[in-house]
């Protein structure tokens, strides 16, 4: 079917999103390796990560806005999809090439490219999957299967921008933290990497803080999220990402395992579905 409408500001946003995609290659594309983190081309770590960091807040509202204008399309769906191949793709990919350029042992060094098409690879099928998968049904979009790829993106992109800033400009904890990122990168890049291909579940953050009437509770939980990005900087991004991606897994770790504790006494013979 031909594509003779389109809606103008949710595409823009979308679009939006892919461009800060590219923006924040080319940012990454003028780290040197010559270059130590005093130089001043670091702080293209910190400004690559926010462009991944502002393509999420164009991915969030991009589908919030097509909703609220009733012009939800395939074609917007399929151009998000493309925009996000892009952002949180092959921009952290990349990024992550630049981060792993502080490994000093040739072999660690040689497999962080290797590392990078992983994630790259696993981004690519965790959005194909979810095209396929999708489905109409509102209450379908209420978790996801596998870490969403802009949760994925924005692990590396928090990594990058502690990386990336000057010295006099880092709290004491981020200081004394910021030399594990050259080795927390790449490992974390595989782990999040197998998270998106996974199937184990995780909220739809953004559907649950822009939809519908909440809990007061609810709202003081978020103005307490607010406080510590502020109070925490570079460390609160850290911990709201990896957090993310790390609680659900091991969520879901505990909640098999109680299961298959269970599973001698019970007396039923319903499949339960698990892996056995």
């Amino acid at each position: 079917m031909a594509v003779k409408k389109i809606a103008i500001l949710p595409t823009l946003l979308t679009l939006g999103n892919g461009v800060c995609g590219l923006a924040a290659i080319a940012c990454a594309s003028k780290i040197l390796p010559s270059n130590p983190i005093s130089d001043e081309n670091a702080r293209y770590f910190f400004f690559s990560g926010w462009l991944i960091m502002a393509a999420m807040l164009f991915d969030a509202f991009d589908g919030y806005v097509a909703r609220l204008a009733k012009s939800a399309s395939e074609f917007g769906g399929q151009l998000d999809s493309l925009c996000d191949a892009v952002s949180f793709g092959a921009a952290p990919a990349f990024l992550l090439l630049r981060l792993g350029q502080d490994w000093e042992a040739p072999m660690a060094r040689n497999a962080v490219p290797l590392i990078a098409a992983l994630y790259m690879v696993c981004a690519l099928m965790r959005l194909a999957r979810f095209n396929v998968e999708n489905s109409p049904d509102p209450a379908a979009h209420k978790r996801f299967k596998g870490l969403p790829s802009p949760a994925a993106a924005g692990c590396l992109a928090s990594l990058a921008m502690l990386r990336g800033l000057e010295p006099e400009r880092l709290l004491d904890l981020e200081l004394a933290l910021r030399p594990f990122v050259m080795y927390c990168a790449p490992v974390g890049a595989v782990l999040v990497a197998f998270l998106m291909v996974s199937r184990i579940p995780y909220p739809h953050v953004t559907k649950q803080l822009l939809g519908g009437r909440r809990q007061f509770s609810y709202v003081v939980r978020i103005i307490l999220a607010l406080f510590l990005i502020v109070l925490l900087h570079q460390l609160a991004l850290i911990a709201l990402f990896w957090g993310y991606a790390l609680t659900f897994l091991f969520r879901s770790v505990v909640v098999r395992g109680l299961a298959r504790r269970r599973l001698p006494v019970a007396t039923t013979g319903v499949d339960d579905g698990l892996p056995r």
